[in-house]
């Protein structure tokens, strides 16, 4: 597998924005549905595992797309997410050796019973956030939290226990609407736990064809400025068949424009520190084939 990102020639490198951390925790989040939210949280760690990192994705949907793409849908709740909010089980006796070579915590329908089983307060909300400090997951990769298309507890956990957010939004109007509400989400947020968090932005579906997603690519510029991620998503067919071949991207379609811009995403990520610490030197030869 190759993954060759869309570089343009004698463009600059990303400069490193983000402040430094160990273990990057990246929460996928989006209040509204149908934008890539599972898509990207699914490329993207195939992207950070082919670089030869070990990426840990949690899935915190209780539809459970990203859980049945990779292979884990469990049959009882016992063996997903679930079991950790209901009876304190350790994250890391929940990951399951997935068909995509990287771990998966998996969701079950029962997590949406966890707001009105646990309520709101301060223990739930930030239960994941120490459970996955007292873990240790993600110290040789990253961890990304597959959220739900809602702001009920189990998003809010996602966001309380990330150092950062990675928000899809696609090219549509709608979309637009939603990532702005998003970002007032995210400032009130950032009051509660007493610091800006860190997000990117990135727009997906996006069809060069279409006058209306330049339109919204300008607006999101104005709108976001530096939060906007400079890679963008193409709409592709080969980026829609590949979770019903249950593969990402780069195993189903490697020579597809949809690969070439999850790369370049992924580049333009690490680069900047979004992922977290980098692999050193000797780890950073091309993306392998």
């Amino acid at each position: 597998m190759r993954l060759r990102p869309r570089q343009m020639r004698g463009a600059p490198p990303f400069p490193r924005t983000f402040r430094q951390v160990s273990v990057a925790r990246i929460a996928v989040f989006n209040q509204k549905g149908g934008v890539g939210k599972t898509t990207t949280a699914l490329n993207l760690a195939a992207a950070i595992a082919a670089r030869g990192r070990v990426p840990v994705a949690i899935d915190l949907d209780p539809q459970g797309h990203l859980s049945a793409i990779a292979g884990v849908l469990p049959s009882s709740p016992e063996a997903s997410v679930y079991a950790f909010y209901r009876d304190a089980r350790p994250l890391s006796s929940l990951a399951a050796a997935s068909s995509l070579g990287w771990p998966v915590i998996p969701a079950h329908i029962e997590l949406a019973k966890v707001d009105t089983q646990f309520g709101k307060g301060p223990n739930v909300l930030n239960r994941l956030r120490i459970g996955l400090a007292r873990d240790g997951l993600g110290e040789a990769g990253c961890v990304l939290i597959d959220c739900c298309p809602m702001l009920g507890v189990l998003s809010l956990s996602a966001i309380f226990a990330a150092e950062r957010v990675l928000v899809p939004v696609s090219a549509d109007y709608l979309a637009v609407k939603g990532a702005m509400q998003v970002d007032r989400t995210l400032n009130a947020l950032s009051r509660v736990v007493g610091r800006r968090i860190e997000r990117r932005y990135v727009i997906t579906r996006f069809d060069g064809r279409r006058r209306m997603s330049w339109d919204i690519l300008e607006t999101f510029k104005a709108r976001f400025g530096a939060d906007l991620a400079e890679s963008r998503i193409s709409e592709n067919v080969s980026i829609a068949e590949s979770p019903f071949r249950e593969r990402d991207v780069f195993a189903h379609a490697p020579a597809s424009r949809g690969a070439a811009d999850y790369a370049a995403l992924f580049e333009e990520l690490e680069a900047t520190g979004f992922l977290g610490e980098a692999p050193g030197p000797a780890q950073r030869e091309p993306l392998a084939a």
